[in-house]
């Protein structure tokens, strides 16, 4: 029985939910989906996301969430490279959508006029054959800014119990989710992490509260109210609570919580201390990714000792830091991470399985990351996959800006990269070259990109600058870029 869910002001029970999913899966197999065909879903926050969770492990469909923020030429990429074989969204973001909607594909619409209810309560339940469940397939831009599908294999039906032991252990560790537990989503569910966490809370769990949005003085108010165990955050969402006055947060009663999980973004230590002298000893971060999965997991006790650290593996997760040639290196010494957790499927890229080779070593997976383990095994990030950007838990990948960027009438050329923000960890910084004789302005081209990529993307900082700096091969020199604004930072990026 799935996990009772709460979204404002609406409660459905875990045996509504699951006959919905149920409903939900006989439609789409009427449609014409089978296992392991693929339902895109531009969505906000919604309750139709648990429908869509527990019809996909019922009929062994792979949904897709797509960022609702994303331009139309972004979401029709996503449809068209995914095979989807059916859309469900809500009617607005459909109809900003609509000239990136393959013709012909079904398309199931959310919304105050939709139809989606009385399709869904006119479905037969799931009829078919029974298959292994499935759950959300990532996209992720990887280091070439072009967008990646993250395709996990099927596990054969014997095997579905020992992985879910096995997952299990993972989101326990690096979630907090136990059978039983009560937990609290505030964050976008197109992200890998929120699916993930709603995935297994309602499959384990008995309350699920889902927030449309982040509100600071909300999500207090709703631990208190429903005596949250868990709940997931973002770094920039501790800085935005720590902003309210002391008195408010006192207010509250949060007593009831006993983990708040972190992944997506590295945390400042100053930060992460004073979320601890708030809540007590109960704020936790993982290193991870929508390929590896959970790989570290570290505790407010230990992240007081070794701040900085992203901890260490857990289950049977491994780390290797290897050089250029492959070859292990010592502890304390920088490298390119290498990483497996078995408690996941294998998996490829959708329609670029040369990417995934290139990313194996060994049977280790590397996304680019550079870091190092000390002499306990505590992994330590320096620097990320390729200049990829994390603000506010999102990652926003450089070169897709930068493609954008000089296909604007006047530019010769350019370079996007992260640099420190209070708020949101990095914010994007781009300097742009002009071509002779030509004159730029920031703001028109701010209003450029917004016509091409999703406003999130668009650096909140544009320099006209007369030159770029280039290292001996010919690339612009970024890490010497970077450095003034970094250095003094506290932190390694």
């Amino acid at each position: 029985m799935p996990a009772e869910l709460i979204f404002e002001s609406r409660r459905i029970p875990g045996d509504e939910l699951a006959a919905r999913g149920a409903r939900l899966a006989g439609g789409l197999a009427d449609l014409g989906l089978r296992e392991g065909d693929v339902v895109a879903v531009l969505l906000r926050n919604d309750p139709a996301y648990a429908d869509i969770i527990q019809a996909c492990r019922i009929g062994g469909f792979v949904y897709c969430p797509v960022n609702w923020h994303f331009a139309a030429a972004e979401i029709g990429f996503l449809l068209e490279d995914s095979g989807a074989k059916a859309l469900i969204g809500h009617a607005d973001l459909l109809a900003a959508a609509t000239d990136a909607i393959p013709v012909g594909l079904p398309v199931l619409s959310l919304g105050p006029a939709s139809d989606y209810e009385s399709w869904l309560a006119a479905q037969p339940p799931y009829a078919g054959p029974l298959v292994s469940p499935r759950g959300h397939m990532a996209y992720t831009s990887g280091t070439t800014g072009r967008p990646k599908g993250v395709v996990r294999d099927a596990v054969p039906l014997a095997e579905v119990a020992a992985y879910q032991r096995r997952t299990m252990a993972v989101v326990e560790a690096s979630f907090g989710i136990v059978p039983g537990v009560r937990a609290l989503m505030p964050a976008p569910l197109y992200h890998s992490a929120p699916s993930l966490f709603a995935q297994m809370t309602l499959l384990a769990g008995e309350l699920f509260v889902l927030m449309p949005r982040f509100r600071e003085e909300e999500l207090l108010a709703l631990i208190e109210r429903h005596r949250i165990e868990t709940v997931y955050l973002v770094p920039v969402m501790y800085v935005r609570l720590l902003k309210l006055p002391l008195e408010l947060r006192s207010r509250y009663d949060l007593s009831s919580l006993r983990f708040v999980a972190s992944t997506g973004a590295p945390c400042a230590p100053a930060l992460k201390r004073a979320m601890i002298d708030w809540l007590g000893p109960i704020v936790n971060e993982t290193y991870a990714s929508s390929e590896t999965g959970m790989i570290t997991a570290i505790t407010a006790r230990e992240a007081l000792e070794r701040p900085g650290s992203s901890g260490r593996p857990f289950g049977e997760a491994r780390i290797a830091i290897l050089d250029d040639q492959g070859e292990a290196l010592p502890a304390g010494e920088i490298g390119l991470i290498h990483v497996r957790q078995p408690a996941y499927p294998d998996f490829t890229y959708k329609n670029q399985p040369q990417a995934r080779a290139k990313a194996e070593r060994d049977g280790l997976i590397t996304l680019g990351d550079m870091g190092y383990l000390d002499r306990d095994g505590y992994l330590y990030v320096c620097d990320r996959a390729s200049d990829m950007v994390i603000s506010g838990g999102v990652n926003i990948y450089p070169a897709e800006i930068e493609h954008a960027l000089v296909r604007c009438e006047g530019v010769l050329d350019c370079a996007v990269f992260g640099i420190p923000d209070e708020e949101y960890g990095e914010q994007l910084l781009a300097l742009v070259q002009p071509q002779p004789g030509h004159a730029l302005g920031p703001a028109a081209l701010a209003a450029a990109l917004r016509g091409e990529i999703a406003g999130y993307k668009v650096p909140r900082r544009i320099e006209i600058v007369s030159a770029l700096p280039r290292d001996d091969n010919g690339k612009i020199a970024k890490k010497k870029l970077r450095e003034p604004y970094w250095a003094g930072s506290g932190r390694r990026i």
